[in-house]
């Protein structure tokens, strides 16, 4: 759990006596190689830290498996809405990879918000979320595909590698044999 501490440090000061209360309510669960975190229509009851792994989220449409976007560790994720509003999710979440993960629910959650610390990591957190998410969108609409898979390359070194193809060429918005192509023509990566 030292993993995620130091996840939390980067966004904000940690006392102890605060980290002692945060350790008490997340809760350690594994989860296999194609495991299913969350299914679409499901309540999401989690708000979840990832200390080993990698997760894909996905939705079907029109029969059709779209990945939207992948989480490496070390990351927070949960499904935001779900969890929030405790409503039906919108998303699948699936590891890619064996995953360790601590989880806390919303309730607990909740309460941890009154502590300085981590009232001020998770408004840090969201902030840094949504910058990235309007950094991919801004991406998409102006980035040939190589040049996305290049910087995923130079943002997770070692980590591009352990997504499928599939998913991967999904998620960039080209065929798998595309990407084959990018992948061959960029050997120094």
């Amino acid at each position: 759990m030292i993993a995620f501490r130091n996840f939390i440090e980067n966004y904000t000061v940690l006392p102890d006596h605060e980290w002692k209360f945060i350790q008490k309510a997340f809760n350690k669960k594994e989860y296999s190689k194609n495991e299913i975190i969350l299914a679409e229509g499901r309540i999401c009851k989690y708000f979840y830290f990832l200390e080993e792994g990698l997760l894909r989220y996905f939705v079907l449409n029109d029969g059709n498996d779209v990945t939207r976007f992948f989480t490496i560790a070390p990351y927070c994720f949960t499904s935001k809405d779900s969890f929030r509003n405790q409503t039906p999710a919108t998303e699948n979440i699936q590891a890619l990879k064996k995953s360790i993960v601590w989880q806390t629910t919303l309730s607990q959650s909740n309460k941890l918000l009154e502590l300085k610390s981590w009232n001020t990591f998770t408004r840090n957190f969201i902030h840094e979320v949504q910058s990235y998410t309007e950094e991919l969108l801004f991406e998409i609409k102006t980035e040939s595909a190589r040049q996305r898979y290049i910087k995923l390359l130079e943002k997770y070194p070692g980590q591009i590698q352990n997504i499928p193809l599939k998913y991967l060429s999904i998620f960039l918005g080209i065929a798998p044999q595309s990407l084959s192509r990018i992948r061959k023509n960029t050997l120094k990566y």
